[in-house]
C-alpha cells in the first residue's frame, strides 16, 4: 500500500506548524491535519502576548540586565523541582532549551523577520532564595505583533509548502486512532467533521461528515494540552493542591481538549508528569468572550495588595507577578477559589496589562503611536474596557463603599471594613519612609531599581488611600486554565516513547502534547515566555527528526 505523505503531523497550533516548516525545508511530503476549521490556524499562540524566554539577549544588554546561560541554568532548576524518575528526559530537554535560549534562538527568529519590543519584562519574579523559584533577572521578550505576529513566519512557511505541492492542508479532520503496519505507527484514522464558518475561538459543530485514513512514513503529535477540558483538569489535579477549585475560568478554547493524548496512549506512547500544570491565579471574565468560560489574565506589576476571599493579605513572597504555583497551593487551602486584587487608579494605569493578543492592539498591530499612547494614557482602553463593564472590578471614590461592592459579588459578605482598612492603613504607613519592614514594599523599590519597570511597569510607591491616587478598585480574582506540563515522554530527538522507555516506531511528538518536550520540561513551574519557545523548540527538533528518519 502506497503512502499518501512522509509525514503526518496532527495539530496546526505553533508546535505543528514549526514542525512542518522543517519538514517542507528538507524536502519532504507532509498532510497537516486539525480538527478546528482553518480559520483557527496558529492554535493558542495567536491568542498569546507573544512572549519569548531568551537569555542575555541585547534587548537584555541594552537594558543593562546582567544574563548569562549559567544563571539561566540555575533559575531552570531551582523552578523546576526535578524529583522524580521520569524527569530524566525532561531535564535534558530543559538543558537543550535553555542552550537554545542563551544560542540561535533569538536569530534564527529574527532572520524568518520576528521582532521584539525593547522592554524587556519581568515575570516570575520568585521572592526565595537564590537557588529557589523564579527568574533573577528580566526575560521576558514581548514579540512585536504578539502571537500573530510570532505565528505569521511559520504559516507563511507551510504555505510556501502548499504552494510547492509539498503541503496537504486537512482542516475539520478529527483524529481518532494510530495503527501501526509492518511494526510502524504509519496510519491515522479518523472522523472528517462538518465545516465550519465559526470565528477563530468559538465553539465549532461536532457534527460527523464522514472518515478518513491516511499513511505516512512518521506521525507528529503537536495537539496540544488539557486547558480546554476541565474535567480532564480536575481528573488529573494534583493532590498537593487539595480538591480542585469548584469555578474555573478557560484561558484557552474548548477545542484544548487533551483527546489526541489518550489517542497516541492507546497506540503505546507513555504520558508522564500527568498532575503538573500551570494554572493562572488572576483571572478575570472577559466581558466581550469568544469562547465558553473565557477568562483573561492580568498581567500585574508588583504593586496591588492581595487578599483571600476573607480579606487576608496573601503571605510573603506572594506578591503579584511572583510565584503563581505557590500563590494558587496557598489559594486551594483558604478553602476558597477566588482572591481580590485591592488597588488605586494610578497602579492600575501604569501596572496592569491583559495577556492576550486581542487585549494589545497597539502591540498587536504593531503601532508605535499606539504604545506610545498607552504609555501617556492615565489607563490603557482595554484595561478601562474591563473597570467599565467587567463583572469582576469595584471602583469607587471610598474604601466603606468598595467593601459593599466586593461583597455584593460574593455569596458571602466576607470582607469586613475595618478589618480591610488596618490591612491598608498599615501598609500605608510604611510607604512614608525609604526604609521598611514591610517586604512588598521593599520588592516595590526593589522592582523600580530596574529601568523597565520604572518607566512602565511599577507606579512610584504611594498610599493606598491618598485620595489623589484614586479612585480606589478591588479586582475578584479567579483560577484561569492554562497549560499542561506534563505530557508524552520524548526523547532528545522528539521521539514518543513507551512505558517500557523504547521508541514507538514512527511516532513524535512536540508542543505541549510532549510537555513541551520530554514529557516535562518545565517540571512543577515555569519561568514564563518558555511555553511559545518550547513549542517553537520541540516542533523544530520533531521536524527535523523526522525529516531525517523518512529520508
Amino acid at each position: 500500500m502506497a503512502y499518501d505523505a512522509d509525514v503526518i503531523v496532527i495539530g496546526a497550533g505553533l508546535a505543528g506548524l514549526a514542525a512542518t516548516a522543517e519538514l517542507v525545508d528538507a524536502g519532504r511530503k507532509v498532510i497537516l491535519l486539525d480538527q478546528e476549521p482553518e480559520q483557527s490556524v496558529g492554535g493558542q499562540a495567536h491568542w498569546s502576548f507573544g512572549g519569548l524566554f531568551f537569555v542575555d539577549s541585547p534587548e537584555q544588554r541594552r537594558m543593562r540586565i546582567k544574563d548569562s546561560h549559567e544563571l539561566a541554568l540555575q533559575d531552570w532548576y531551582g523552578t523546576a523541582g526535578f524529583d522524580r524518575a521520569e524527569d530524566h528526559w525532561p531535564r535534558k530537554w530543559a538543558e537543550a532549551y535553555v542552550d537554545f535560549a542563551a544560542g540561535e534562538k533569538r536569530a534564527w527568529l529574527h532572520g524568518q523577520g520576528v521582532r521584539f519590543f525593547p522592554v524587556v519584562g519581568w515575570a516570575e519574579r520568585g521572592g526565595y532564595d537564590a537557588t529557589g523559584h523564579g527568574n533573577s533577572v528580566p526575560r521576558f521578550h514581548i514579540t512585536w505583533g504578539t502571537g500573530p505576529g510570532l505565528v505569521a513566519p511559520f504559516v507563511r512557511r507551510v504555505r510556501e509548502g502548499v504552494a510547492r505541492g509539498l503541503v496537504q492542508l486537512r482542516f475539520r479532520h478529527r483524529v481518532t486512532g494510530l495503527d501501526r503496519s509492518a511494526g510502524s505507527v504509519d496510519t491515522v484514522t479518523g472522523e472528517i467533521l462538518q465545516p465550519s464558518a465559526v470565528e477563530r475561538g468559538a465553539a465549532s459543530s461536532r457534527e460527523v461528515a464522514g472518515a478518513f485514513e491516511y499513511r505516512a512514513q512518521a506521525v507528529i503529535v503537536t495537539s496540544g494540552g488539557i486547558g480546554g477540558n476541565h474535567a480532564l483538569v480536575r481528573a488529573n489535579w494534583p493532590e498537593r493542591l487539595g480538591t480542585p477549585p469548584a469555578s474555573m475560568l478557560s484561558g484557552v478554547p474548548a477545542h484544548v481538549d487533551g483527546l489526541m493524548l489518550g489517542v497516541t496512549e492507546a497506540a503505546g506512547g507513555r504520558m508522564i508528569n500527568r498532575d503538573r500544570m500551570w494554572h493562572y491565579t488572576e483571572g478575570i471574565q472577559n466581558w466581550n468572550p469568544i469562547w465558553a468560560k473565557h477568562g483573561i489574565r492580568i498581567l500585574p506589576g508588583p504593586s496591588s495588595l492581595w487578599f483571600d476571599a476573607r480579606g487576608k493579605r496573601l503571605p510573603v513572597p506572594l506578591f503579584p507577578g511572583f510565584d503563581t504555583l505557590g500563590t494558587l497551593d496557598h489559594i486551594m487551602r483558604t478553602g476558597y477559589d477566588y482572591t481580590w486584587f485591592v488597588l488605586d487608579q494610578r497602579i492600575i494605569g501604569k501596572e496592569f496589562a491583559l495577556s492576550g493578543s486581542e487585549q494589545n492592539p497597539d502591540l498587536t498591530g504593531k503601532s508605535v503611536r499606539g504604545v506610545l499612547g498607552r504609555a501617556r494614557a492615565d489607563v490603557p482602553g482595554p484595561v478601562r474596557a474591563f473597570m467599565d463593564k467587567g463583572a469582576d472590578f469595584v471602583v469607587e471614590k471610598d474604601l466603606a463603599s468598595l467593601v459593599r461592592g466586593m461583597n455584593a459579588l460574593t455569596e458571602e459578605p466576607l470582607i469586613d471594613e475595618a478589618a480591610l482598612r488596618r490591612e491598608i492603613t498599615a501598609r500605608d504607613r510604611e510607604i512614608t519612609n525609604t526604609f521598611t519592614k514591610d517586604l512588598q514594599v521593599m520588592a516595590i523599590r526593589g522592582a523600580r531599581n530596574y529601568l523597565g519597570d520604572k518607566l512602565i511597569r511599577t507606579a512610584a510607591p504611594h498610599r493606598l488611600l491618598d485620595p489623589q491616587a484614586g479612585p480606589l478598585i478591588a479586582v475578584r480574582l479567579h483560577i484561569l486554565t492554562r497549560k499542561s506540563l506534563g505530557g508524552l515522554e520524548t526523547d532528545l530527538s522528539s521521539r514518543v516513547l513507551t512505558e517500557g522507555g523504547d521508541a514507538l516506531p514512527g511516532v513524535y511528538a512536540a508542543g505541549e502534547a510532549a510537555g513541551f518536550g520530554g514529557g516535562g520540561v518545565h517540571g512543577y513551574r515555569s519561568l514564563e515566555g518558555t511555553f511559545l519557545g518550547g513549542c517553537l523548540f520541540s516542533g523544530r527538533t520533531a521536524g527535523r527528526a523526522a525529516a531525517r528518519a523518512v529520508g
